[in-house]
Order: C-alpha cells, then sequence, then structure tokens
C-alpha cells in the first residue's frame, strides 16, 4: 500500500508502543526529569531504579492499550496532551493539577487569547502534531485479538514486575521523595494533566446537586451601625495577582503606591493568601472557613459572606471586571463591566479597572442604605501585563509588551508589573477619594486585599497558581490595605491609631 506515493512503513504494536514511550519521556519532560535528578541528588542508585521503573510503567501503559481500533487514537491524545503540558510547564514553570485545570475551565474567549501565542502554536507543530502524524503514517501489523492480548501481557507482565522490583529495591528513598516532593509526578506527561482532568471532572460531577447550607441564620445589623446616622457603606477592592513585595508601602525600592501612601492607608505588611490562583483564593476569601480547613466542595455547599450580609438587610453588590465571582455572587446583585461593549476604557472583551469609577461615583451618590460593594479587578493579571495599565501609567520602562513572556528580559517584565501596580495604586485610592467625596451622605470605609500573587521569573517561575505546599512566596504574599473615612470611624469606633500598631503582625485571608 502506498501514501502520497511513499509507502508506508511497517510497524508492530509493540514496537509502536515503545517507540511513542520513548518520545513522551525524552521529548515531553525535561521539567520533571530535571526535578527528577534534583531531588535524588542524594542517591545515584534510587534515581537509577526510579526512572528504570517509570519507562517501564509508561511502555505496560501504551502497550496495555496496543489494541486495533484504539491503539493510534490514544497515542494521538497522548502526545498531544504531553505537548500542550509541556509548554505551560516549561516555559512558565507552572504545575498542571486539578486547580490548574479548574482554572482552565473558567478562562473566558480574552482571557484565553493571552496564552495562545504563535510560540505555543510552533510548539505545538512541533511536538504535537508531527509526531502523531507520524504514528498516522505507520502502517500497523495486527495480530488475531488473543494472540494480540498474549503478546501484550508477555510485555506487560515483566514490566510490571521489574518496575516493582526496582522500587521496592529502593522504596526507602523512592518513598522520601514522592512523600515530600509531591509535585513531582504532577509534573510527568501525560499522566500528571491527565489524572489531574478526571479528578477536576469527578468533583465537578458530585457537585452537581451540591444543596447550599445556611449560614447565619440569626445575622443582623448591629447597634452601631443602627446609630450611624447616615447609610454605612463599605467597598471591599478584590485585587487579582498583585504581590506584596511589589508594593512601596512594604518596602519595594520602586515607588509604586504615590497615591494610596498619600491617603494614609492602613497597611498590612504581612499578609497570606488562601490559594495561589481566583478560584481558590476568591471564594476562600468570602468563606466561612479558614484556609487550613476550606475546600472547592465545602465553600459551594454553604453560603458566604455576601448571602450573610443580604440576610442581614445590608444591599449587597458584585462589580466584575474578570472572570466572575466563583460562585459568591450568584445570589446577589451581579454585573459584570465587560458588557460595556462602547467605552473607550474596554477593548477585546477586557476593561481597564477604572470601568469601574463613574459606575461607583453615580452609585454612592444615590445610596440611601447600608451597603457592601464588591469590585473584583482584573488587576494584574498576566502574562499581558502591558495591557493593564493606560499610557499615562507607562512609568517604568522598557516594559514587556507581548505575552510571550521568554521573549522578554527580567526586567522588562518586571517594569510592565511594576506599571500594573502603579494603575491599581490610582484605582484604589480612587475608590478611598470617592467614598470621601460622599461623606457628607455615606460613612465609607474601603478593604483592598489582592487573591494571590505572582511569580515573575524567580527560580524559572512564571505566573501563579502552584500547588501551595510548594509556591513560592511570591505567589502566597499579598497586600492587604484599608481606609475608613472620618465619618465611619466615628460611628464605628475605629481607632486607626491603634490599628496602625498591629499591622506588622501577620494576617490572611481568614481575616
Amino acid at each position: 500500500m502506498r501514501f502520497s506515493g511513499i509507502r508506508r512503513p511497517e510497524i508492530g504494536s509493540i514496537s509502536l508502543s515503545a517507540l511513542v514511550s520513548a518520545y513522551l519521556l525524552l521529548a515531553t519532560n525535561n521539567s520533571f526529569w530535571k526535578h527528577t535528578v534534583a531531588y535524588f541528588d542524594d542517591s545515584v542508585t534510587a534515581l537509577l531504579s526510579f526512572s528504570a521503573a517509570l519507562c517501564l510503567l509508561t511502555l505496560a501503559g501504551l502497550t496495555l492499550a496496543s489494541v486495533k481500533y484504539v491503539m493510534k487514537p490514544v497515542m494521538i491524545f497522548l502526545i498531544m496532551v504531553s505537548a500542550s503540558a509541556s509548554y505551560f510547564i516549561d516555559t512558565f514553570g507552572v504545575i498542571i493539577d486539578k486547580d490548574m485545570i479548574g482554572n482552565a475551565a473558567v478562562t473566558t474567549q480574552a482571557e484565553a487569547s493571552h496564552i495562545l501565542t504563535g510560540s505555543l502554536a510552533t510548539h505545538l507543530l512541533l511536538y504535537g502534531v508531527l509526531p502523531s502524524l507520524v504514528v498516522i503514517w505507520f502502517k500497523l501489523r495486527y495480530r488475531p485479538f488473543l494472540s494480540n492480548a498474549a503478546i501484550n501481557l508477555a510485555v506487560i507482565i515483566p514490566c510490571l514486575l521489574v518496575s516493582g522490583g526496582l522500587v521496592y529495591a529502593n522504596f526507602a528513598n523512592v518513598a522520601y521523595v514522592i512523600r515530600e516532593h509531591k509535585d513531582l509526578m504532577k509534573r510527568f506527561n501525560p499522566t500528571g494533566p491527565v489524572s489531574a482532568a478526571v479528578r477536576y471532572a469527578s468533583s465537578t460531577y458530585k457537585e452537581r446537586n451540591i444543596v447550599v447550607q445556611p449560614l447565619g441564620t440569626d445575622a443582623r445589623q448591629g447597634a452601631r451601625i443602627a446609630a450611624a446616622g447616615k447609610p454605612v457603606v463599605v467597598v471591599v477592592v478584590a485585587g487579582e495577582t498583585a504581590r506584596a513585595m511589589n508594593f512601596s508601602l512594604n518596602g519595594y525600592g520602586r515607588e509604586t503606591n504615590p497615591e494610596l501612601k498619600a491617603l494614609g492607608v492602613v497597611n498590612y505588611t504581612d499578609t497570606t493568601s488562601c490559594g495561589t490562583a481566583t478560584a481558590t483564593s476568591l471564594p476562600c476569601m468570602f468563606s466561612v472557613y479558614p484556609r487550613d480547613e476550606y475546600s472547592d466542595w465545602k465553600a459551594r455547599s454553604t453560603e458566604n459572606l455576601m448571602n450573610v450580609l443580604t440576610r442581614a438587610g445590608v444591599s449587597t453588590t458584585w462589580w466584575d471586571n474578570n472572570t466572575g465571582s466563583k460562585g459568591i455572587a450568584d445570589l446577589i446583585n451581579f454585573a459584570s463591566m465587560t458588557d460595556q461593549k462602547n467605552s473607550p476604557l474596554c477593548k477585546n472583551g477586557e476593561c481597564l479597572d477604572e470601568i469601574f469609577l463613574g459606575e461607583l461615583d453615580k452609585k454612592l451618590s444615590a445610596t440611601k442604605k447600608n451597603s457592601v460593594i464588591v469590585l473584583h479587578q482584573l488587576g494584574s493579571h498576566g502574562p499581558s501585563y502591558y495591557l493593564r495599565y493606560p499610557e499615562k501609567f507607562r512609568r517604568f520602562t522598557p516594559d514587556c509588551r507581548t505575552p510571550e513572556l521568554m521573549k522578554c528580559s527580567v526586567e522588562e517584565i518586571t517594569n510592565a508589573y511594576d506599571n500594573t501596580i502603579l494603575y491599581t495604586d490610582h484605582v484604589v485610592a480612587s475608590v478611598a477619594r470617592l467614598l470621601e467625596k460622599h461623606q457628607d451622605q455615606i460613612a465609607g470605609a474601603m478593604i483592598y486585599m489582592s487573591d494571590h500573587g505572582e511569580s515573575l521569573g524567580e527560580n524559572g517561575i512564571y505566573l501563579h497558581g502552584a500547588p501551595y505546599s510548594i509556591a513560592p512566596r511570591e505567589q502566597t504574599q499579598v497586600p492587604f490595605v484599608a481606609w475608613f473615612s472620618k465619618p465611619y470611624q466615628a460611628a464605628m469606633g475605629v481607632d486607626t491609631a491603634c490599628l496602625a500598631k498591629d499591622t506588622a503582625q501577620p494576617k490572611s485571608h481568614d481575616n
């Protein structure tokens, strides 16, 4: 038989399994092998045994799928998964775990467009499409079913026995590495991302019939609010991807917070996040559960702070300039700022965070009731940092002007990121100034806290979403700022001088 004028080479299913195994192990697992060598640095014997066992198990797994009409589709699927995952793992240093799959599942078209770059397309072509075409090109020699099963078992069983023996002989070292470095197998392609996707699908399926349990059924407004004499309004600015170490309020060498500094805000200098991605941190911030007890299941099955406030008679509003409230605002007044198609602040389905200010000014002037307003920012979300601030806030240059961070220097990436922090400083300070503007009619306060931080290339890691157990402090240390108008301080008995004495004590999203 000829294929495009060229005779197709014939190959047995075991041989093809071995070739594809070798390809997956060598071409799509650079990060995995790098970390394996580092983690087993104290025992070469354990390293070699673990590596050989993993190679044998990969061959056994592919051989198990070497059945007519099944083998090639499975191999192509695994090649494409490995090619896709290896790009993000090797380029950004991220780990494709269950939470990362969840992040991808809720990503908007606009957000995804910053990731779908020419570099990704080239990588997928070279590491995914071309190897898949080679698999298609091979002509497989098929045997009768029973004969094929017998030969497959003759390969699979020895692979399992030998790999088991290798691990058993070095069990102490292997078990120690796997236990202490839980990220290792999450880096392995293709099983890491495939198992993460399965776990995400399983948890999503289980949550389909969740019955939300009420919380704070006895909630009511307190005496201080009742005696305030004017509506009490708290604006919660839920930040996005801002890391504490780039806030000049926290000692950063660059002046990235000139406007908040001028307002004399209360700034908490040591605050940790509940997670390293919005899908975890945001609902955790508004849940009753502290980080060590929090889970997505618990958050979805229990009412949150906004529900309790509503039950207590407080007017609750959620304005979103990001990818949604992650279920927090399902039962309250919700509006997406990106729906403003004709605003000069919006482009390609995304808006600059100043989009909040005009609407907030109008809302505050018309407020007649005690209220909590949440502003969910787009903030410093990467990798397209340069799109998160207008030209007049492009103070630190040269700044990285592409989502393909590997094409920029560390200095350019940091400059772009710092510009996003400078712009966030302006937006958050503007919220406080609007509350101050309307202080004759309302007693206003503002709380700003980011959902998680960001890696800008430290130790070869970019963006966020690392498993919390191994996440660098760049992803878990977040800014936490509060501001109180004079009417609010008087009505609620807030002593800012007293608060200032506590700003260096550790805080977290639990607070």
